[in-house]
Formats: structure tokens, sequence, C-alpha cells
């Protein structure tokens, strides 16, 4: 589990549904988001109406309700118009069971709780004043702006949220705008690089049952807990020199788009337990308004595991936002390192995994039999290098996993305790609470090499189970096992290579679709340093009195917003290309070497990353901006993937919300046929042959450009490409070519890979191939 996930947001069961509501108690309420047909929505002359369009569905809620089930009366907490059509609605679950088989509903399901998936990674990707992106975008300047789903924002002091003169207004098309409340003033916050924050809470509310308690948290836009002020500043906060997390990572902290504009949308809160919660209903409603508000990118660090894409609110909400040509990013989840663990898999948003970059900052624990093991620390305070320590397993003391008051200070005090796999700032909290000097912390049981930071109340190091468990051997074989931890400040290295796919990004294949691949690329997620709340300690514990302007996390959370910011950079230099077009450029130009040369490797055991770990490959901003072809795909081609993965044209519906209905008799299409910049090919465990078509579309200079292929076969298949060669002019700008992969009997669950590559001399426009044998 990623740092992100422990310190912000303990992982949250997501409700999986089906398409009826079963019946268990019949007076339980809660809350339904309903997707209508689109002959029962609002009308158009109610349209831009509030209360006229809650009381055109309120009227339609009871007249379909017969009489003698019509008690409790449903209450309507939101309507939705542009990312949806329908409503939330708090009802008793036997009413939700009637009205689930209505011709009017084309899919009722319990609102969800997702879960938040939580410089230098700027100068890693190349993001320079001078780089070829910045140029062309003027980083951002020419009006993109982004919307960023998530904790609120916390501008108070927060340098990444000034605006400097040469920032402009946004475009007079943003129709945003900033919520005042009494704890947050958006006449002294808001600014010309803040440009909106609204706040959507009525969700989360309803469904515990009473008003979010303002004692523990502010009911506004504003950030308290950190995650949203951390991806917003990640995204496309302003440049601040001498930027650092307690004397680390200093240097200048930007967002990668600095003079792109933010409207932040809070849609994540605590519960009672002081766990996170952001539920669909409040992300739906806030994607509704981020879509009449006229947005470029909508950034969601945010998700969960779902049944199906038409029971995804973020999914059918993402849909019309590319239909309005937004685009939006999206992270993969912290649930790796296993196999089919990636979330957001829709083909239409950008599914983004997390990489490491070539910053560490090492604790070197050193034991008295002369053996040291590199772990990772962001304590700053007295070094232990000095003169050896006595060590000692928490196990030995009380508590293997060294939990607060389980610990006995006899064994504990002036000692360094070896704790069990855990939260190190929690488990730092206990050992010095018991007296004791430091602790040593192994990162997860699944991780292998990969180990991330944490910020570190007391001395103490994070190492790789494997160390960890080295030093238990230690521990157990010596009369009087000692240990020294040496803190080594900030390194920027060439070792180990950088980047790695980490071990708590989100994995492919595709639950809901094999043949398209996810994630569909990584982006630095390890260890970023970004604005944080003023509300809430670095460590998110309460015994940690800290307060800072920056913070070091990490997460496919911090990975999204990185390319969310590369996105509205390109949308400023391309203002014609479409969502799908931006995509593609950023897949197609990719690279898959590390900083030594070699492939990308999978930071679990250190061999060579594959497509279903980093997609096409890491995020390359510059050479996006000139991708020479992309591979365009419009709702219309989306509507006709739905048909292929088998959906019915009232499941389509939900998405397609015209009120015409789709006949997928005439769509004909294989699944792998979507026009999508990558490629995933399933075959039988006796092998087959898969052939799969795509177009591409000449966006360079040259409108007389010839490509011609190169490609790699997987290991244990032949590959064909036809045709060889790409001939475009000014008649032809869109060629289409198909790739077949044939091949024998594989062992079950095996996969390979191997990629399709067009060059003109000037770009290469690469694309992945993944072959998995079921």
């Amino acid at each position: 589990m990623s740092r992100t996930l422990i310190i912000v947001l303990s992982f949250l069961n997501v409700i999986v549904v089906g398409t009826s509501v079963g019946v268990e108690q019949a007076d339980e309420v809660s809350t339904y988001i309903v997707h209508i047909a689109h002959a029962h929505a609002a009308p158009p002359a109610v349209a831009n109406t509030a209360h006229l369009v809650h009381a055109h569905y309120n009227s339609f809620l009871q007249g379909i309700l017969p009489p003698h089930i019509s008690e409790p009366t449903p209450k309507l907490i939101y309507t939705y118009s542009l990312a949806a059509t329908g409503f939330a609605a708090r009802m008793a679950k036997y009413q939700a069971t009637h009205i689930t088989n209505h011709p009017s509903i084309l899919v009722i399901y319990p609102d969800e709780r997702l879960e938040l998936y939580t410089t230098q990674s700027p100068s890693f990707l190349g993001l320079s004043p001078s780089s070829g992106l910045v140029q062309a975008s003027k980083g951002g300047d020419r009006g993109a702006v982004i919307a960023v789903l998530d904790t609120g924002v916390y501008p108070k002091g927060r340098r990444s949220f000034a605006a400097d003169s040469s920032l402009p207004p946004p475009p007079r098309t943003f129709h945003g705008r900033c919520d005042s409340t009494r704890s947050f003033n958006a006449t002294a916050y808001c600014n010309n690089k803040l440009v909106g924050a609204k706040y959507f809470y009525a969700g989360h509310e309803a469904n515990m049952g009473h008003p979010i308690d303002e004692r523990r948290e502010s009911k506004s836009p504003l950030d308290t807990e950190g995650h949203g002020t951390h991806t917003a500043s990640t995204a496309a906060g302003s440049a601040v020199p001498g930027a650092n997390f307690v004397g680390y990572a200093n240097g200048t902290a930007q967002g990668m788009a600095i003079h792109a504009h933010i409207a932040t949308y809070k849609v994540c809160w605590r519960l009672d337990n002081g766990q996170g919660s952001c539920s669909s209903s409040d992300i739906l409603a806030a994607m509704d308004e981020a879509i009449a508000d006229r947005v470029d990118v909508i950034s969601l660090s945010l998700g969960g595991p779902s049944g199906q894409l038409y029971q995804e609110s973020t999914s059918i909400g993402a849909f019309n936002a590319i239909r309005a040509g937004i685009v939006v990013s999206t992270a993969a989840g912290n649930d790796g390192p296993g196999f089919r663990t990636a979330n957001n898999l829709a083909p239409w948003v950008v599914t983004v995994g997390a990489s490491s970059i070539n910053r560490q900052f090492p604790a070197l624990v050193v034991l008295g039999n002369g053996q040291s093991y590199v772990g990772t620390s962001l304590y700053t305070g007295q070094n232990t290098a000095s003169s050896f320590i006595p060590l000692v397993y928490g196990g030995n003391a009380g508590s293997g996993s060294c939990e607060s008051g389980r610990l006995s200070r006899n064994v504990v005090a002036g000692k360094i305790v070896l704790c069990d796999v855990g939260y190190a700032p929690q488990q730092e909290a206990a050992v010095q609470q018991a007296g004791g000097f430091g602790t040593i912390v192994p990162s997860g049981s699944n991780y292998g090499d990969f180990f991330q930071s944490s910020s570190d109340l007391f001395p103490g190091s994070t190492v790789t189970l494997a160390n960890a468990r080295a030093i238990y051997l230690y521990i157990i074989s010596t009369i009087n096992p000692v240990a020294r931890i040496e803190f080594r400040g900030t390194v920027i290295s060439q070792s180990p290579s950088a980047p790695r796919v980490t071990a708590f990004s989100g994995r492919g294949p595709n639950r809901f679709a094999p043949e398209i691949l996810k994630p569909d690329m990584i982006a630095p997620g390890v260890d970023i340093i970004a604005a944080w709340t003023g509300e809430n300690s670095p460590s998110s514990l309460s015994i940690d009195s800290r307060r800072v302007e920056f913070n070091i996390i990490s997460g496919t959370s911090m990975a999204c917003p990185h390319v969310s910011g590369i996105a509205a950079m390109l949308k400023v230099a391309h203002p014609s290309w479409s969502p799908s077009a931006i995509k593609s450029a950023m897949m197609t130009t990719a690279y898959n070497v590390d900083n030594g040369g070699n492939s990308i490797k999978n930071s679990v055991d250190g061999q060579a990353a594959g497509p279903f770990e980093l997609g096409s490959g890491h995020v390359n901003p510059n050479n996006a901006l000139d991708p020479g072809l992309v591979y365009n795909a419009t709702t219309d081609d989306y509507i006709t993937f739905l048909c292929s993965i088998g959906y019915t044209p009232r499941e389509i519906a939900i998405f397609a919300r015209d009120g015409t209905t789709t006949d997928c008799s005439s769509r004909r299409q294989n699944v792998g046929d979507l026009n999508y910049p990558a490629f995933s090919m399933v075959l039988g465990r006796n092998g087959g042959q898969v052939t799969q078509r795509r177009s591409v579309t000449n966006v360079g200079d040259n409108i007389n450009a010839v490509y011609n292929v190169g490609s790699v076969a997987p290991p244990g298949t032949t590959l064909t490409v036809t045709p060889q060669r790409l001939a475009f002019d000014a008649q032809r700008k869109t060629l289409n070519y198909t790739i077949t992969v044939s091949g024998g009997a594989a062992s079950s669950g095996t996969y390979s890979w191997g990629s399709v590559s067009w060059s003109d001399g000037q770009h290469m426009v690469r694309s992945p191939i993944a072959v998995t044998w079921q």
C-alpha cells in the first residue's frame, strides 16, 4: 500500500453493485444515483433554473412511486444535466428496488465511497522555461483551466497559488467562480492563478446521516487535509524558489503548467472515524459543474473498483466531459503490484501509473557487525551516525508492529526498534512514547526493492523487507545487537536507475476490456514535493504539531496531476486537437528506457517492466508537442466500443444522453478495433490469431510525410503489419493499417510484449503490443 493511502485515507470498501438493488431492510434509507431516459430529462425551458430542474425531478420521482410506498418521502440532493442525466436522492431501499425496472430508469445504484490515491519532477521531465512544450504553450498561460476534484485547496500563505503580474485572467469562456464562506475568503484567496473554488458535500452528509462537524473540518473549499492542495500545485502551481520540506528537496517547486489556471472542486471529506470519503454523488455533481464552467482539463486523483462502466459515475461524467472537449486525467490507483489492479479503466480517460524519479533521501542503517543497508528517511534532527545504539525487535518488546501503548518501556528505552510493516510516523510515535531512540521499518511485504519516504517525526529509516529480515537475523543471533542510522540528506543520483514503475502502482490487464491497454502511461509519483495545507500536519497524525508549506508524499495521486498539467499545455499549444489526440500524443511519444539507457524496470523485482505496468511508457512532455501522427477517437467511436463489449442500448443511453437508441447491430466491431494508441491482444490457451485495425492522422508540418513501419513481435508470436508504408498528402491526412499477431500455445496466464513504430525520419510513433494467453 502506498504512503498516500495510509496517511490520507485508509482503503475504503467500495460497494460493487449490479443492475438492480436488492431488498434487505425495508426501512433502510440510503443515497442512490439514478440515471433516467432522455425523454424524462428536465426540459430545455427549465434547464438553466436550478429550483425548476429540482422540482421537475422531484415530481418525476414521486410520479413513479405508487402511493403505498411513497413514505418516507424521497429527498433529492443533486440533479445532473451535463455529466449525466438524472439525480441523486435519499430513499428507502424498497423504493429504490421498486423503480429499478421502471422503463424510464436506465440504471440506479447506491452512492459509492471512492478513495484518494495518495521540486525535482519538472526537471526530470525536461520542463525548463526554454523547453519546447513550455515555449509553445507559454506554460499554459493562454487560458488553460485545470479542474482539480479533490479535498479542496489551501491558498493562505501558499506561494504556489500566488499570481504574478504576467499571468493573464482566465479565458472569457470560463464560467467558474470562487465561493466564499466564513473560512474561505474568495476575495483574498482567488486571483488569476486560483480562478475557481467550489465545494460539494450533500452526498457525504447524507451518507453520514448528519451535517459536517465544522469544528473538525471546514465546510468550504478550504483544504484541511492536504491532498487537494498537493495535487493542485503539482498540476499548475506557480514557481516557488527555495521550497523544501524540513530541509529536504530544496529547490524551486513548481507545477507542470506554471501559467495555467486552477479551479478546485472539493468533493472529499472526513467520516466520523477520521477516514476520508469521496462520494460518487458529490463527484458527479462536481463534474457536472466543471463541464458547465467550461474547464479544459479535469484531474481526478481518486477512484475505486466498480462492477461496470455504466455503474461508475466518474466514467459516465468523464464520457460527457470528453464530449465537451475536456481532457480527463485519472490515477491508476495504489493497489499494485498484482495484475488487474488498475482502476479508472474507461478508454476515454487518461489512466496514469506512478514512477520514481532520480532523487532519493537515503538513511543508511549500519549494524554492529559491519553490514549496512540503505533505506530512506525525511527525518531532520539528531543524527545517530556518531555512535552505535542498542537495537531491539518490537516483537520482543510487546508489539512487532510497534503499536502505541503496547511497547515495554523497560525494553525499548534508549534503543533503536525494528518494527514490522506499518506506517512509519505512527510507529515512530509509539517508539518515542515508550522512550525509544529510533526506528527501522520495512516496506510492504510484496514491494521487493521498493520503498518510499515518510514525513518522519523521529530518527528512523524505511528499508526493504529483505533488509529488515537481515537486520532481524542479526538481532536474534547477537548478544548485544547495536546499530546507527546515517541520514544523507537529498541525493540526486543515476543509481538506482530511474524511472522505475512503483510497487503500489495499479496494473493491467483491463478488467472491463482486456483488449484496451491500461494504464496508459506512467509519470512521477514517488516522493513528490508540492504545497500542503496549514490545517494538517505532514504526517496527518494528531501528535504531529508541525505545519509546513510543502510536503513530500507518494501515490498515483501524485502522478495524475503531472499528466493533467502536461495535457493543459498541449491543449494550449494545439487548441484544435481533441482529447483523444492529446492522449495519443502523450502515449506514442512516451519513452521506455531509464537514465542508464536500459529498459525501464519494475521496482518490485528489478526486471524490465511490461505494458501492463507502464502502459505505453513514461510521459515525455516535449516530444508530445510534435508526435507526427495521432490516433483520433470520437464519442461515437466509444459508443461503438460499448456495443462491442456487450452493453445494451439502455446501458449505452446512460452515456449517450441524447435520446437516440443505439443500434449495435449496425456497429459490428471487435473490441480491439477501437482506435487506441496501444494494442492488447488475447489469445486462447492453445494460441490463435488476432487482427486489430487502426487509423492514424498526420499532424506534422510535412503534409506529404511518408512513414515506414518497424516492429518487434512479442516473443512466442509472429507479427504482420499491413501496409508497411503510409504516404500522406493534402487529401489523405488519415490512413489505415492493420496488425495481425499469431501465436502458438503458451502457459495459462502468461503474457509477452512487443511494439509497432512508424517513422518518417523525424518522428517515431510507437505503440506497445501486449499479448495475453488466457
